[in-house]
């Protein structure tokens, strides 16, 4: 079992523990020359980091703390702006870039709430994967089976592999279509995606500015709930579990059951019988609208036009540089016209009231977060018809809720020893606190 944001918290409280302690046990695994950390860490925040649990443990002293959080190591992903440095985004077509002139606001509550951030985590390139491949700087493994080199999911890999491997009690990453749910079902984590508005993208380097959102992936469900409030600048509130007995959960049967392996579709199936015995009413509903979401983004939904009207410059003094699986993509967004993308827009948004009049009167939506269960480096990297077979089904349900708008959590489903596997509950924009609520009582629920 993985420590926890609170029960660490209490351990410090306690005096059972410091944040030098936790700082450097921490630094001791990125460093391991056995571990992953040569390939979750992108930048390593070692003389940072100890400075800074030394003030956390020193300000406890004196009997002030600043949050849940002071004094515990985070990560963060690879895109988000620190003051002095440039941000690379797990690639290196930006290096010698400008740097950032202030932290990202995320970073600000991060440090304001006494975070001791161990340093910047190895994504997908520009984001643009949710297979969490990274040619430059490697790709972190999956904990699970890690002999067979199995994919961490992405883009936020070593977000997840950073917690997995107590390198980080809690990671913060980015979520456009699925990228910190995925890497949170695949590795056996709980990954939040918020709905977009909550946390700032100020100084958040973008992939698609429709869709991106910005939340953790962490060991529980309410390990999410703290960094979510504290991301999003909410109040810390002790949180509550929603009773499971009366809930009315939907699964929707259109696509998103369609191509569960064995293993994921056993566990799913197993999550909701433990859930109706629980006294939750689960109906299986039709919503045509998500087998209509391939044809309307046919063109490259918002993510290709939105990102290359980002990268276009930079494509074209440094296209060399980047991962030809990426950049190919990106390159798309440049045969979208205005016409084609204000015929998006209102798909969209037809699409969105469609979806929310189908979900209305029910608590959550159910679904397999990913369909499959990790596959390996090998099998994905070896051909580009693999590769986007892969892509393209892994990120499938997450990106539902992206192009929803919505708020998500994912859920680890599967039985212990067996390959990590994902539940994901959904709502509605605006949903997060009763999503996080029932997400806390399913884990609650599927861990006794």
């Amino acid at each position: 079992m993985l420590a926890t944001l609170n029960d660490t918290a209490a351990a410090l409280q306690q005096g059972r523990t410091s944040s030098v302690e936790l700082i450097e046990a921490a630094l001791a695994r990125a460093k391991d020359p056995a571990g992953e950390g040569t390939r979750v860490f992108t930048r390593l925040y070692a003389e940072q980091a100890r400075a800074a649990a030394l003030a956390s443990d020193t300000l406890r002293t004196a009997g002030l703390v600043r949050s849940p959080i002071d004094g515990l190591p985070i990560s963060i992903k690879d895109l988000f702006d620190v003051a002095g440095e440039t941000t690379l985004a797990g690639s290196v077509a930006r290096q010698g870039e400008s740097p950032a002139e202030q932290h990202a606001v995320v970073v600000q509550r991060l440090l304001a709430a006494g975070a001791v951030i161990i340093g910047r985590t190895n994504m997908v390139e520009f984001a643009y994967s949710g297979l969490g491949i990274n040619p430059h700087y490697g790709t972190p493994l999956n904990p699970w089976d890690r002999a067979s080199g199995r994919i961490p999911g992405g883009s936020s890999s070593g977000a997840a592999v950073s917690v997995t491997d107590g390198m980080a009690l809690g990671a913060i990453g980015s979520d456009t279509g699925g990228s910190v749910r995925i890497p949170a079902a695949l590795c056996g984590l709980a990954g939040f995606k918020p709905s977009a508005w909550r946390v700032s993208m100020a100084g958040v380097l973008p992939l698609s500015a429709s869709l991106d959102s910005i939340g953790p992936l962490a060991p529980t469900v309410r390990c999410c709930a703290t960094l979510d409030a504290i991301l999003a600048g909410d109040e810390l509130t002790e949180w509550q579990p929603a009773r499971l007995d009366g809930l009315r959960l939907a699964v929707p049967a259109t696509l998103a059951l369609d191509g569960m392996d064995r293993h994921v579709s056993q566990s799913f199936a197993a999550a909701l019988s433990r859930l109706s015995d629980a006294g939750a009413r689960i109906e299986e509903i039709e919503v045509p609208e998500f087998a209509q979401l391939a044809a309307i983004n046919v063109k490259g939904g918002f993510t290709a036009p939105e990102a290359w009207a980002w990268h276009r410059d930079l494509i074209a003094r440094a296209a060399d540089r980047y991962d030809p699986r990426v950049v190919s993509r990106i390159r798309r967004g440049a045969d979208m016209s205005a016409a084609d993308y204000l015929d998006l827009l209102d798909a969209r948004e037809a699409w969105v009231a469609a979806v929310e009049h189908r979900m209305a009167g029910y608590d959550a939506l159910l679904l397999p977060t990913v369909p499959v269960a990790a596959p390996t480096v090998a099998e994905v990297s070896a051909s580009d018809d693999a590769y986007y077979a892969a892509n393209g089904l892994i990120l499938r349900n997450p990106t539902l809720i992206n192009f929803l708008d919505g708020c998500a959590v994912s859920v680890p489903c599967h039985q212990a020893g067996t390959a990590p596997a994902g539940l994901m509950l959904a709502g509605a924009n605006g949903a997060d606190r009763r999503i996080l609520s029932i997400g806390m009582a399913v884990e609650d629920l599927l861990q006794s």
